[in-house]
Formats: structure tokens, C-alpha cells, sequence
């Protein structure tokens, strides 16, 4: 059985940094709180969503230690000029926040745009205003060659972080992107859907097709990944993690192998195996050992590309793409990731 996989994350120090977290009240946000005051002494940490019921009760099941360091705002991406009250004294954004249900924002475009693509621009403007170091974005598999609004408007997000360090010159604010796929366990996941129909008894499990396949990583993965991207970022690549694969109906049947399965069918907007670097990227796209990095296409100031520090570029159309990635999950690695929740 393959060991769960780690990044290192001892390249970065952030003892004494000041660091805001937007959607900070959903699954990463959460767990990225909890991760970070307990291995960083940091100067503060700034909860910034828009919830008050889901900080209200964040904030109960905090220690003494990091309820002591930690400031929550009660604020919306759409909002500039709260992002900017909210930013003062901040060296570093990590920005979570998204309308992220495929099927609500089919549903719902006008409301995803605002949130994903024009929030995105005003995380920009208040990371300027008050001269933030670094803004770390994270983004989809959805984003690569997208077929849903939600795929479409992160992937412009993610044009839009890139872009942002052509404005800030050689020595402003640096903006990065974090792309990977499916968190096992968080919210809107398929997982907790499987556990909630088996617990009510259920005589089935829903499938929406038996070849879907998905991208999988845990959220402990997921956090240390994100920081160990803001210790090597240098503004405008999108960083990739190398992750397992694993079909949908395979976890079914880990979890509940007596059910019968039930085919749905594909929902709209809905994928059946997920990409996250196409091959259009590949030209610019660099291995770097446990990830991949997408390089800006255009030359930003004074900005040096990790080939310099050893990073090997992909063959000329690579892409990768959940159904032929070269990694995948068994049985006992999915159970191990599970309580690795």
C-alpha cells in the first residue's frame, strides 16, 4: 500500500506573519485555521466570511491560544471596500472563497460571476491598497478545459490573479493559484452523501455513471499543499498537486459493498473524469517532482522561472486528466485517507 502523501512544508516561516483567510467557515478555511495555529505563532489571523452563524460557532471550539490570535470579520468577496478594512496590517491572503455547487451556479450564473470572477478582482484591488505580500488563490480541476459556469468562472479567476502581477512590478504584490481536485470528506463532496444514505438505511447508492472518475485529496493534504506553494510561490503560476485518481463507483462499493447502485445520469455541467492541466498548457507547463506548475504565458518583472532551479518541462501535449493519471487509490489507501479527514 502507497503511503499518503505529504508536502513539506519546512521551507516557509510564518511565525509573526498576519494572515487572512476568506470563506474562511467552510471545510479549508477551517481546517487551515486550526493547522496553522498550531504550528505557527503568527501576529493574527483574520476569519473573513460571510456567515455569522457559521463563525459564531467556529469561534466556540477555539482554544484559549488561538481565539487570542484570531479577528472575525463578517464580510463579502463582492464587497471592495470591506476586503480593504479587512486587509490592513495583512501579509498574506489566502483566498478560499467561492460559490462552488456545479449545479446552483447553472442555475445561478449572474450570482456566480459576481462572487468568483468580480470577487476575484476586488481580492486584487484590496491586496494593492494596503501593499499585502502575497495572495494565494485557490482554485478547481473544474477550471481546466471547463464545461459548467463554475469550471468557467475560476478559470477566469484564475486568469485574473495572473494577470494582477503585471500591475503590481518587481517588487508589489505577488498572486498565485492553487488547482486541485475533489477534498474527500468536505462539504458537497460525494462521500458524505454515500455515509448519509447508508446511516439512513438506504437501499441504494446514487451513481451517475459507472466510468466517472475523480481526482482525490484529503484536506490535511490540501492545506499543507497551499502553504507549501506560498513558500516557493514567485507570482503568476498555477501550481498543481500530483494526486491519486479513483472511480466513484469503486468508493460505493468500499463503503457500503452490499448496496445496489442506482445510475443517475450526468447532471448538467457535470464531467465525467476531471482535468486539471490541458494539453493547450502543457507548453508551459514544468514538473517539479511532487507537483506540477503552470508558468505564466507572458514574462512578468524580473520573475524567475523554476526551470532555473531544476524543474523539467512536460512533453509537448501532456495533460492530466483524472482518467489516465499513472496514480490511483485501492481500498487501503481510500481508507487511509479517510481518517486522514
Amino acid at each position: 500500500m502507497m503511503k499518503n502523501k505529504e508536502f513539506k512544508i519546512s521551507d516557509i516561516d510564518l511565525n509573526g506573519a498576519s494572515i487572512l483567510i476568506t470563506g474562511a467557515t467552510g471545510s479549508f478555511g477551517q481546517h487551515c485555521l486550526y493547522y496553522l495555529s498550531k504550528n505557527f505563532k503568527l501576529g493574527r489571523i483574520v476569519i473573513f466570511s460571510r456567515d455569522e452563524l457559521k463563525q459564531s460557532e467556529m469561534q466556540l471550539n477555539l482554544d484559549k491560544e488561538t481565539s487570542n490570535i484570531t479577528r472575525f470579520f463578517i464580510g463579502d468577496v463582492r464587497d471592495r471596500n470591506r476586503l480593504e478594512m479587512a486587509m490592513q496590517g495583512i501579509d498574506i491572503v489566502i483566498h478560499a472563497a467561492a460559490l462552488k455547487q456545479v449545479i446552483t451556479a447553472e442555475y445561478n450564473p449572474i450570482e456566480c460571476i459576481h462572487t468568483n470572477i468580480l470577487g476575484a478582482e476586488n481580492i486584487v484591488h484590496a491586496a494593492f491598497a494596503n501593499k499585502v505580500s502575497k495572495v494565494i488563490a485557490l482554485s478547481t480541476d473544474k477550471a481546466a478545459s471547463p464545461v459548467n459556469l463554475y469550471g468557467a468562472s475560476k478559470l477566469a479567476a484564475d486568469k485574473v490573479f495572473v494577470a494582477a502581477n503585471h500591475l503590481g512590478g518587481e517588487g508589489g504584490t505577488k498572486f498565485s493559484v492553487v488547482r486541485y481536485g475533489n477534498v474527500i470528506g468536505s462539504r458537497g463532496s460525494v462521500i458524505p452523501l454515500f455515509k448519509k444514505m447508508i446511516n439512513e438505511g438506504s437501499e441504494y447508492l446514487p451513481i451517475t455513471d459507472n466510468r466517472m472518475t475523480r481526482f482525490w485529496i484529503t484536506l490535511n493534504q490540501g492545506v499543507k499543499f497551499v502553504l507549501s506553494c506560498l513558500a516557493i510561490m514567485r507570482g503568476g503560476e498555477i501550481f498543481i498537486p500530483k494526486i491519486p485518481s479513483m472511480h466513484v463507483a469503486e468508493i460505493a462499493k468500499i463503503l457500503a459493498p452490499d448496496l445496489k447502485h442506482k445510475i443517475t445520469g450526468i447532471r448538467p455541467g457535470e464531467k465525467l473524469h476531471e482535468m486539471m492541466i490541458t494539453s493547450e498548457d502543457s507548453r508551459t507547463t514544468l514538473d517539479l517532482g511532487d507537483r506540477f506548475v503552470i508558468e505564466p504565458s507572458v514574462s512578468l518583472w524580473g520573475r524567475k522561472s523554476f526551470i532555473d532551479d531544476g524543474a523539467v518541462p512536460v512533453e509537448e501535449g501532456f495533460s492530466y486528466s483524472s482518467d489516465t493519471n499513472e496514480s490511483w487509490l485501492d481500498k487501503d489507501m481510500f481508507l487511509s485517507m479517510l481518517d486522514d479527514m
